[in-house]
């Protein structure tokens, strides 16, 4: 074996030896648990030059005698709100990036025969967690919950925890250097302290078989490999049944049953379901549906739908800062609500549970994508790695969610023999864990074929894929070669197609000319919008359409200063939360499917 080949060896087998030794696997429904949370004021050190480890500031020690000093302190410095980003809670960390220490002290109810873990919501993008003076676990990805298991370490009394953020941009993440949106950093998600008996019912996944209406399935494994009855039940379906899990933990079951109301937009039935073992019990609101591919249509419930989508980021624009909790959720959802909407693409990354599960109530279909988004290292197996790790846990934190229609596996992304081995393991992963949703991915490679006078695109993935998505910006990025009445389209023949992108920057009360792109104007983003969505007729596979975006977002990509000022001006409503022109065209168009 060469050198390079050995080391390259022996680095991802250490890699892969210290990965398991960190990471366990998240359990089903945190919020449904006994939990104490963490969250509010925490003490924090900014870390520019990346000392703190190396002078083990998570010690958190204190002069102890006249001649004891340390160059750090926890205590009567900085404080920052958790969750939350860092930048918007200070001027002086808008463009940080690097590595900020956060810090809290906590009492623990230890419990006879109880188990205690830390659980993380998300933490951008990278962290050591330390507890009571020692490192206890690590991970990496901005979007995704992950949890500790520190039923030894905690204390009663006086808990020092310490958590290393970092949010440096690196070749091998995800995403990678360069994205189209605000690298936010910090503890941007709940934290909690969960408290669970030591054999608990760590994951379940309850859901309507994929189109038979009557039945339902359920899986249910133990934390441990232990043989126990698990009773499943839904009382206002009178369904009640119980089992016995195997050697390994795990058992399988299904129930029939005609009352089903199944979910939909228009009616997001949801029902209580009980999980029970011998020392546990969950409990959460979970839905039914069936949604499957036919030729070119998607059927929701045995019908025929059309997807009146839009996308927005995990992001609160009039407060310049991420969304973290229910009120944010209800804030962004309500305006999508209003836009007429039936579905919401959570770009580019898993967004907050409270989102999720408000969407849910509120009757929205979502797709839900790990950040796949340009740039990617492909040819990384190291990346590879770490995105099929975030896909498992986006995947197994919303399995139970009846809205999660699609799962995304890449974003504006191009072929090459890498990226389509690297894609490949990302919906093998996606199907080892869920069959029962629809895979999808959006691209940015349609082009005008001149000869023919017609769009087409070719791609491996295509023929992979339950759904197509594509992302195009006529009448932005790229000129109309034809007029719209004439722009046909044959991508995708024979399968569903969503135009998941399109769309121009406006900003909010700029008038100018409606033929003129760089007059920045309302005018201009809605005679684009009825140019697009006179296109939309000539598609003959369309199946939904996604314009982008919800609102004006932040961007470091922006660098016009009188209209943009480091502002994505896509939105159909501004930074302010007042709606443009092109909102009230896609309101109408929406309300008519």
């Amino acid at each position: 074996m060469k050198p390079r080949t050995f080391y390259l060896a022996l680095s991802l087998f250490l890699n892969l030896i210290f990965s398991h030794s960190m990471a366990q696997q998240t359990m089903t429904n945190v919020y449904g648990r006994n939990v104490q949370s963490l969250n509010g004021k925490w003490d924090a050190i900014i870390d520019l030059y990346d000392q703190g480890r190396k002078n083990k500031i998570f010690l958190n020690k204190k002069p102890e005698t006249k001649i004891d000093f340390y160059e750090y302190s926890f205590d009567n410095g900085l404080r920052l709100n958790v969750p939350s980003d860092w930048n918007s809670q200070m001027p002086e960390l808008k463009y940080y990036e690097g590595t900020i220490w956060y810090a809290r002290h906590f009492d623990a109810a230890k419990e006879v025969d109880n188990r205690s873990f830390l659980y993380f919501g998300a933490v951008s993008y990278r962290c050591r967690i330390y507890l009571n003076g020692k490192e206890i676990g690590r991970h990496e990805g901005g979007f995704t919950p992950f949890q500790i298991e520190v039923t030894d370490a905690i204390k009663e009394k006086d808990n020092f925890l310490a958590v290393e953020v970092n949010n440096t941009r690196q070749v091998d993440a995800i995403p990678a250097m360069a994205f189209d949106w605000w690298n936010y950093g910090g503890i941007t998600r709940d934290v909690f302290l969960v408290s669970t008996p030591k054999v608990f019912i760590e994951d379940y996944f309850i859901q309507l078989d994929k189109t038979k209406a009557d039945k339902i399935n359920a899986s249910v494994e133990l934390s441990e490999k232990v043989s126990q009855s698990v009773t499943i039940e839904i009382p206002e379906l009178q369904l009640k049944q119980t089992v016995r899990t195997d050697a390994n933990g795990e058992a399988k079951t299904s129930f029939a049953s005609k009352k089903i109301k199944r979910w939909s937009p228009g009616s997001p039935t949801l029902y209580k379901v009980k999980v029970s073992s011998k020392s546990d019990r969950v409990e959460e609101q979970i839905g039914f549906r069936n949604v499957w591919v036919k030729g070119e249509d998607i059927y929701l419930n045995d019908e025929p739908v059309f997807l009146k989508s839009i996308s927005f980021h995990e992001e609160i624009p009039q407060r310049k800062s991420r969304a973290f909790s229910e009120a944010d959720a209800v804030m962004l959802l309500s305006e999508a609500k209003a836009l007429g909407c039936n579905m919401i693409r959570l770009a580019h990354y898993p967004q907050n549970e409270y989102t999720v599960r408000l969407a849910e109530k509120m009757g929205f279909l979502l797709w839900e994508e790990i950040p796949i988004w340009q740039g990617i290292d492909f040819k990384n197996e190291s990346t590879k790695e770490k995105a099929g790790k975030m896909m498992r846990e986006m995947i197994m934190r919303d399995k139970n969610r009846v809205a999660l229609t699609f799962w995304g596996v890449a974003n504006e992304t191009q072929p090459s023999a890498p990226r389509n081995a690297f894609i490949k393991s990302l919906i093998d992963i996606t199907k080892s864990i869920d069959t029962t949703r629809l895979i999808t991915a959006a691209f940015d490679l349609v082009r005008f074929n001149k000869d023919k006078q017609v769009f087409v695109m070719d791609d491996p993935f295509i023929k992979a894929l339950d759904v197509v998505a594509i992302n195009k910006y006529l009448g932005w990025y790229h000129p109309w070669p034809v007029t719209p009445d004439k722009a046909t389209w044959d991508v995708a023949k024979g399968q569903p197609l969503i135009i998941s992108e399109f769309g121009g920057e406006a900003l909010y009360g700029k008038t100018g000319d409606a033929d003129v792109a760089s007059s920045w104007s309302e005018d201009y983003q809605a005679t684009l919008y009825r140019k697009n969505l006179e296109m939309f007729k000539h598609i003959p596979n369309l199946r939904g359409t996604s314009p982008w975006v919800l609102f004006d977002f932040r961007s470091p990509f922006r660098f016009h200063p009188t209209n943009q000022e480091d502002w994505n001006r896509k939105g159909l409503v501004s930074d302010q939360g007042y709606r443009k022109k092109a909102w009230y065209l896609m309101k109408e168009y929406y309300d008519s499917k």
